[in-house]
């Protein structure tokens, strides 16, 4: 079995008698869903025969009322089953990511 070299799994603290809860970093993929967004979270872990280090990625449905755009990096936390595959929720956006906007030929010609 292949040992995790990094994880970007947290336990959060819980009150007396509940198991805490998962948390994981990763960066919106599609906000395209009202409330939903898919969030790509990735690991590592170190391949058992070659001993290169392997780049995975994970991904999740999670809840947003924090209206999250594309390329934002949030914190997700586990919950209850909301929906046939979504059991995460945006806890936080950690960062917002940069719009680039490209100017169309029109304007590069007009300037």
């Amino acid at each position: 079995m292949a040992k995790s070299v990094e994880t970007t799994t947290r336990r959060t603290e819980a009150p007396a008698g509940l198991k805490p809860s998962k948390s994981v970093v990763g960066r919106v993929i599609s906000n395209k869903m009202q409330k939903t967004v898919v969030v790509a979270v990735q690991w590592t872990l170190m391949h058992p025969q070659y001993k290169k280090v392997v780049r995975r990625t994970t991904r999740y449905m999670a809840h947003d009322d924090r209206q999250c755009g594309m390329g934002d990096l949030v914190r997700l936390a586990e919950t209850r089953p909301l929906s046939k595959r979504k059991r995460w929720r945006v806890v936080s956006i950690l960062e917002r990511a940069v719009i680039e906007t490209r100017k169309t030929d029109a304007e590069l010609s007009a300037s």
